[in-house]
């Protein structure tokens, strides 16, 4: 059986989709869009629609797994965690952390966006701000709140600085 996470020294209830991985959440997603795009098909007609679509997806694809892996090279470089309930050990701001506190949502969505892209899927596309909601409003705020424990005035001053996204 896992420990409970604590927060402030008590055992804190997590919301029960937090016990599935975040790149997990996103695939889900994305065969939920699936799923629709067989029963209620939503296609693109435009030859040049699709070959921006596919052009594009491939650009954001590339750039959202540069961005993931770049972001675990940090992650592991400072021998910390990327696991929301484990304590991290090092509070990470170098690298894309400079720019945004999540950087490695910021490629989970970036790579969503472009295997959307590349497949010319609408569905997965209109089922993204759902996934995305998840992460602004469970996610987020949980794993911020266990940074504010560990890291203190360190993490309030990097988060006056950088903002949560971009």
């Amino acid at each position: 059986m896992k420990n409970k996470p604590i927060l402030r020294g008590v055992p804190v209830r997590i919301h029960p989709l937090m016990n599935v991985p975040v790149p997990w959440v996103f695939m889900l997603t994305f065969v939920a869009g699936l799923g629709l795009q067989r029963l209620l098909p939503f296609a693109i007609h435009s030859a040049n629609l699709l070959l921006f679509s596919r052009i594009a997806g491939f650009g954001l694809t590339a750039g959202g797994v540069l961005l993931a892996f770049s972001c675990l090279g940090l992650f592991r470089a400072a021998r910390t965690t990327t696991i929301p309930f484990e304590t991290a050990s090092r509070l990470v701001t170098r690298g894309p952390y400079r720019f945004s506190r999540n950087p490695m949502y910021v490629s989970l969505v970036l790579t969503y966006l472009g295997v959307a892209g590349m497949q010319a899927q609408i569905w997965p596309l209109l089922l993204l701000p759902l996934t995305v909601a998840y992460l602004q409003r469970t996610v987020i705020p949980f794993e911020e709140a266990r940074l504010r424990e560990v890291f203190g005035d360190d993490y309030e001053q990097y988060c006056a600085r950088v903002r949560r996204w971009l």
